[in-house]
């Protein structure tokens, strides 16, 4: 009996190895790769909404007392790719000229990030005007947009949102000089909630340098963008309509000279962390969160969205925290640690290239205007080498346009590639392939979408964000990633 139990027990403990053998290869498996399933290039969105004043709506005065609204306000719409505002191309057109707004941008913000502020720009070339307040970004690059009303009664536009930029416009009539838009240029005149901002309101000073119409006596703004794009007009106040609630008094630029590549859109809601931009105006309504999910175009026909207050915390979220660069306050600045590939840490990353030292060099933002991250040049290239070892049973193909590591995928349906895991402090966001190997052509060619750059600044752009819903809670400092989030 002895010899039976001890064989029946051999057995039990062999079965048990090699299903724990087995298990922990699935397991190390899924951690390695994960598998791609190919779409060509999206074609041309499209977007509409109704433009008709809400039957239900909620009106929203930032200046009243706090203790006069018992309930934190939720804000929330719909974003569309800016593709949707392009005549008819084709899908290979409007990929390439993705890219190339994507470069001007990146260039746009590394020259912020450089020069703290840029302060060899020119001048604003209105009557009285004595200074500028600037912006890094280039005018055209803003990707996602929204449709909001403006003005009483409402006249729905379309607007970039963008946390890389920070002050409020919108073109105005009478046009000095205006680019092409989608929608009739907002004339203020016929607005009942425009209200223009006197040169000696404290109003006024909170522009970084303001400017003084000497002959109406009204505050002027100027926007000038590294391209030499620029917006220019006055400073005030109007309401601004969210799908059915109403925000009044907010600070906002009536650009009546604008010039520049930012075509199709009417204006510009800026989202970053500066003093002006809407969150940090409009904050005390929402509790300073706010989140978006992007969705990736060639896999869903959902709209992205953009949720303001409480609700735009995911609890499934995992946070980093929000570093603050003394030279520019504009940015989103997180903690990189490193990168895994196949579920190794690639060895060639460290911390120390992804730095924000204490003079405001280097440092990763998030970005959701940039379409490509781009990561400064050794992590680039550390991590570009161990995902081409990685990927060493895909048919290598040409190089296209920035990216260097493509592959000829011509004929597949789906393939295995390695997975990429981005270290923030106290969040690892496991990329889905989707997000790192792209189509770039409808004939097969998948590139792998990160980019070195010569600065010291690394930015993660909005393709690696698709499919995340993204978290900016401001009032706790911290950022978050929850997976899937688009739901």
């Amino acid at each position: 009996m002895e010899g039976k139990a001890r064989n029946a027990f051999t057995l039990f403990f062999s079965f048990a190895c090699i299903f724990l053998s087995t298990t922990t290869t699935t397991l190390s498996t899924s951690l390695q790769f994960q598998t791609l399933t190919l779409n060509p290039l999206p074609n041309k969105p499209t977007a509409s909404w109704a433009d008709t004043e809400p039957d239900i709506r909620t009106f929203i005065d930032p200046t009243a007392s706090e203790a006069s609204s018992s309930a934190t306000t939720f804000l929330s719409v719909q974003l569309h790719h800016i593709d949707a505002l392009s005549s008819d191309k084709s899908s290979q057109d409007l990929f390439n000229s993705r890219l190339a707004r994507d470069a001007a941008r990146v260039k746009s913000l590394i020259s912020l990030a450089a020069t703290a502020g840029g302060t060899n720009l020119t001048r604003a070339r209105g009557p009285g005007f004595s200074s500028s307040v600037v912006s890094g970004l280039a005018q055209g690059s803003g990707e996602y947009f929204t449709r909001l009303g403006v003005g009483t009664p409402a006249r729905y536009v379309y607007m970039v949102l963008d946390t890389g930029s920070d002050i409020v416009w919108i073109q105005c009539a009478p046009c000095k000089k205006c680019y092409s838009q989608t929608d009739p240029v907002f004339d203020p005149t016929k607005s009942r909630s425009f209200a223009n901002i006197p040169c000696v309101s404290p109003l006024c000073r909170r522009l970084d340098s303001p400017g003084c119409s000497t002959k109406k006596q009204i505050c002027l703004y100027q926007v000038s963008y590294g391209d030499g794009s620029f917006t220019v007009g006055e400073f005030s106040t109007e309401t601004l309509t969210f799908r059915g609630t109403r925000v009044g008094r907010v600070l906002l630029g009536c650009g009546h000279d604008n010039e520049g590549l930012f075509v199709g859109a009417a204006g510009l809601l800026g989202l970053g962390r500066g003093g002006l931009s809407f969150p940090s105006q409009m904050g005390h309504l929402f509790n300073r969160k706010f989140s978006y999910c992007l969705v990736d175009r060639s896999a869903s026909s959902k709209p992205s969205s953009m949720v303001f207050g409480d609700s735009a915390i995911s609890r499934t979220a995992q946070f980093t925290p929000l570093l603050s660069n003394p030279k520019v306050d504009t940015f989103y600045y997180v903690e990189l640690l490193g990168i895994s590939v196949g579920g190794t840490l690639v060895s060639g990353i460290s911390p120390s290239l992804f730095k924000l030292d204490s003079t405001g060099n280097g440092g990763v933002i998030i970005d959701s205007g940039t379409s490509v991250t781009r990561l400064t040049r050794p992590a680039y290239v550390a991590l570009r080498d161990a995902f081409r070892a990685g990927a060493s049973n895909l048919k290598q193909g040409p190089e296209f346009s920035l990216f260097d590591t493509c592959f000829d995928l011509s004929g597949k349906t789906e393939v295995k590639v390695p997975t990429v895991v981005l270290h923030f402090r106290g969040a690892g966001v496991s990329l889905p392939a989707s997000n790192y190997l792209i189509p770039v052509d409808n004939s097969g060619s998948f590139c792998f979408a990160f980019a070195g750059t010569m600065s010291g600044l690394s930015i993660i752009g909005n393709i690696q964000q698709q499919g995340f819903r993204v978290v900016y809670d401001l009032a706790a400092s911290r950022v978050g990633f929850a997976p899937r989030g688009c739901a």
